[in-house]
């Protein structure tokens, strides 16, 4: 071997038992931190991620140099798939006008939400998601479960948001779909003071920031499971958006923050809300980035009954103040 690679034996036995150096060392330690992180995030976290989540150490690593120990160990994040609809427009819908007009911005939490609908293979059969999302901080601030795809679906999902976060003439911005443009949808939204917004029919970018959450949700959880019946991907999607995405996933729009940490980062500034929210009645720790998520709503999300609830029945709402 020695006369092979033209090195000597002394030095060939000399580099044999020589320690590893700092470098060497210093990634070994640093490829651990990366497991750890890498399995909190379910296996999730690609470089851009885990760069930042090491970067609130004490000695935070290059990108580059974060890239390179995930490729020489094997470790990537998780890839997209295609999407399949779940909307159809119906025949002799009167759509609310574009409120929007692709401007997906927002100065404070409330003043603009974006909602889709998205599906959930099951060994049971499919269920349905449907989620309110807030622009400003891209919480998930409703969302709703359901077998089938009729109104009461997205029903839900907006009740859940509008008694969690108590808005004040929030835009709510979707799509064509029937469920969006139905009677009892606008009755709703009218009775709340929700201003509906529909964006142009076969636009691929005009509800992509909802698209987008799907898009993560897909490609962290659903392509890499297989659920056995409704009540397992209930737990699993429930897991998903409270455990992880609100809290804790880091989102690069928000730089590198979760919507969560994002909310809490600029509550500061806008605490004048809560004063406000105060002379309306409201209790302040309903009003701005300090709406907290009811435990209510989550657990009649998880609740066995939820399936027999799957009927024709309309659901009653509670009045909204």
């Amino acid at each position: 071997m020695c006369r092979v690679l033209e090195v000597s034996r002394s030095g060939y036995y000399a580099w044999l038992g020589r320690e590893p150096s700092a470098r060497a060392q210093a990634n070994a330690v640093l490829l651990v931190k990366i497991q750890e992180i890498h399995e909190e995030s379910d296996g999730t976290y690609g470089a851009p991620r885990m760069h930042r989540e090491l970067a609130e150490g004490d000695a935070p690593p290059s990108l580059n140099r974060v890239a390179r120990v995930m490729r020489q160990a094997g470790i990537q994040g998780v890839s997209r798939r295609k999407g399949v609809r779940t909307t159809w427009r119906g025949k002799d819908a009167e759509p609310a006008g574009d409120l929007v007009n692709r401007d997906f911005t927002a100065t404070g939490p409330d003043q603009l939400w974006v909602a889709d609908i998205t599906y959930i293979p099951t060994w049971a059969g499919f269920l349905y998601l449907a989620i309110v999302l807030d622009v400003w901080s891209r919480r998930i601030v409703g969302w709703a479960m359901r077998t089938h795809l009729r109104t009461e679906l997205v029903l839900e999902a907006l009740d859940m948001a509008l008694q969690q976060r108590r808005p004040d003439g929030v835009i709510h911005h979707s799509d064509h779909g029937c469920q969006y443009t139905a009677w009892a949808f606008g009755k709703r939204c009218e009775a709340a003071g929700v201003r509906p917004s529909m964006g142009s029919v076969g636009d691929a970018y005009d509800n992509a920031m909802a698209e987008a959450f799907f898009a993560s949700l897909e490609c962290e959880l659903l392509d890499r499971r297989v659920f056995r019946s409704h009540a397992e991907a209930r737990m699993a999607v429930f897991r998903y958006i409270e455990g992880w995405y609100n809290p804790r996933r880091r989102h690069s729009a928000l730089g590198y923050l979760s919507p969560v940490n994002f909310e809490a980062k600029h509550r500061a500034p806008l605490d004048s809300s809560a004063l406000a929210a105060a002379g309306r009645g409201l209790h302040p720790s309903l009003a701005g980035t300090a709406g907290l998520y009811s435990a209510a709503p989550q657990r009649k999300l998880l609740t066995p009954s939820a399936e027999g609830r799957d009927g024709p029945t309309v659901p009653q709402y509670l009045p909204v103040h």
